[in-house]
């Protein structure tokens, strides 16, 4: 191995080695991409504000990709907060069309799982409306469930404002289709609820400091 040889793999480790170190430190982004869909870094709501926790992919029997899901919460507040009287937004983008009533049908099943008998029943006014606030998706829409104390659970479409709930009962219970402890998919749940957004940038920054470099 010549001198010339040397020095460049020298200074190209350095440049490596910078990348990796800008990448752990860099600020928070503007916003969060998964499956070529991105994310806000924050969400206001009056003077609430909310800050992306993480993001997750709910797969259809393991191969289909369903949607993306982004999770809020309010500051001060961590993920395993989110099932507390705190602000909070789930917003799910869909990669397949799905007709509104199927919303309620599966929801309905999924929190029938997640609370008792006597507290389903007695949301069971509340879900009715709900369910019938839900439209058909397309690919690429995207539905949000934003919960503020105090106020209840925005439903809205595509940033359109369907209707509110409300209750911090209802919130701490219909949060629960996808962040309880049996959610329409665990493993979306756990993706949600495993990262804080701090170690969740720095990942995203050191992998894409090393795609550059690969």
């Amino acid at each position: 191995m010549n001198r010339n040889t040397t020095a460049l793999r020298t200074v190209t480790q350095g440049i490596v080695g910078a990348l990796v170190v800008a990448a752990l430190t860099v600020p928070p982004c503007a916003a969060t991409e998964l499956e070529s869909v991105q994310f806000a870094d924050q969400y206001r709501a009056g003077d609430v504000t909310m800050r992306l926790s993480c993001v997750g992919l709910l797969r259809y029997k393991l191969f289909i990709k369903a949607y993306v899901a982004g999770l809020y919460v309010g500051d001060g507040a961590a993920a395993g907060d989110v099932l507390a009287d705190v602000p909070k937004r789930l917003e799910l983008n869909y990669f397949w069309s799905i007709s509104g009533a199927d919303f309620g049908k599966a929801g309905d099943q999924i929190l029938a799982q997640n609370v008792d008998a006597q507290t389903f029943a007695a949301l069971r006014p509340r879900l009715d409306r709900i369910n019938a606030w839900y439209r058909d998706v397309k690919p690429g829409d995207r539905y949000s469930l934003t919960y503020i104390p105090g106020v209840g659970t925005e439903l809205a479409l595509n940033g359109g404002r369907l209707g509110v709930v409300e209750g911090a009962d209802f919130a701490a219970a219909y949060f629960r289709i996808w962040l309880g402890d049996t959610p329409i998919d665990r493993r979306l749940r756990d993706q949600l609820l495993g990262c804080d957004r701090h170690d969740f940038e720095n990942r995203q920054g050191a992998a894409r400091a090393i795609e550059l470099l690969s």
